[in-house]
């Protein structure tokens, strides 16, 4: 990982793509571990993590995960998802938070130096070109280890530095806890 320990770096993590990512590859991320590998690596100004969440469901399983990352250092963003049913009847929830990411970046801007993107959406690359010309280095968190990319190649082309999941993961992640199949 090309980052200087003089830097200031803050993490901006897509949540339901790096979910995606580390699922595609059969880990899970150990956000603990994920905070200790980049602090040793520079100055972590801020972690950011970015979901959206169905509000009406009385259990949503990504809960327990937002509220331990909320207490244990990142700043958690969320908005509720949109559910609706598309035109074949089928019942389908979005919940994008590229806009949200993308003003928190930029306004987060001049305090850091070095912006870490955990994201493969081609969306971004107009970000990561806007932070490049303001001076900032970008890093961005995806895999190229899935039978199709994780990431777009616009994406991976424009940032500075790209550093895939499933190397990462030697670090911070930890394999998939399977659950037991009830008979």
């Amino acid at each position: 990982m090309a980052i200087d320990p003089r830097e200031k770096i803050a993490l901006f993590i897509d949540g339901a793509n790096l979910y995606a990512t580390s699922k595609a590859i059969g880990i899970d991320i150990d956000y603990r571990k994920l905070l200790a590998e980049f602090g040793a690596k520079a100055y972590l100004l801020r972690a950011n993590y970015y979901t959206a969440l169905v509000e009406d469901q009385e259990y949503s399983s990504i809960r327990p995960l937002i509220d331990w990352l909320d207490y244990n250092g990142y700043t958690v963003v969320t908005k509720p998802a949109k559910e609706f049913t598309d035109s074949m009847g089928r019942r389908k929830v979005k919940g994008n938070m590229d806009i949200e990411l993308t003003v928190d970046a930029l306004e987060q801007a001049p305090y850091y130096d070095h912006m870490v993107l955990f994201s493969g959406d081609g969306d971004f690359t107009a970000l990561v070109a806007s932070l490049q010309r303001r001076g900032k280095r970008v890093t961005v968190v995806s895999t190229l280890t899935t039978q199709t990319p994780m990431i777009s190649d616009e994406l991976r082309r424009q940032a500075d530095f790209f550093l895939d999941v499933a190397e990462l993961a030697k670090t911070v992640g930890r394999p998939q806890v399977q659950k037991p199949v009830e008979v």
